[in-house]
């Protein structure tokens, strides 16, 4: 059995020793854009891929730096190599979050041109949440113990072809790497 996993634009990654050469976008975009967010367990379809280009879109509303913009779209890239685990699940497999953080690292390094400060790491993770709060309230009818995040962007739902998301998702990685 292979130690790597073939993608999409049939390139041989091993999630175990994530190399930067190995990382494409365009493996990063199509991958996202089939994934259901929730774990699939959502009253309709919608992808990590919509779910990562709002968040990027906010964070560029919200007059984030460029670096923190990206890094938003990038976000969960480590899933198109190791797939997600809910949350509450992840915080019992410390090992498979560190080798999910070993994979972003290297994303952020190729793209970003180095890992994240603290603060950048807060303003991505502030931006996650607050759309995470949504996601949870549209695709669940779940509501938090928090009051409801202000958001700059008007967040649409609405099922889209995945074609359409993996398109929109590597024109807007183009469009915000020019910007670094």
């Amino acid at each position: 059995m292979a130690d790597y996993i073939t993608t999409y634009t049939e390139e041989h990654f091993y999630p175990t020793a994530p190399e930067a050469d190995k990382l494409k976008i365009p493996d990063i975009a199509h991958s996202l854009s089939l994934q259901c967010r929730g774990n699939g367990h959502v009253k309709t379809f919608f992808s990590v891929g919509q779910h990562c280009i709002n968040c990027a879109k906010e964070a560029e509303a919200r007059g984030y730096s460029p670096r923190v913009v990206l890094a938003c779209l990038l976000h969960d890239a480590s899933e198109a190599y190791v797939s997600d685990v809910p949350r509450p699940f992840k915080k019992e497999l410390p090992s498979f979050v560190e080798w999910e953080n070993k994979i972003l690292d290297v994303i952020y390094e190729k793209w970003l041109g180095s890992n994240l400060t603290p603060d950048e790491e807060c303003l991505v993770k502030l931006v996650d949440d607050d759309m995470l709060y949504y996601d949870l309230k549209v695709l669940l009818n779940e509501t938090q113990d928090r009051p409801a995040p202000e958001l700059k962007l008007e967040l649409s739902y609405d099922v889209r072809p995945f074609k359409d998301v993996e398109r929109e998702y590597n024109a807007l990685f183009d469009r915000l790497k020019k910007n670094l």
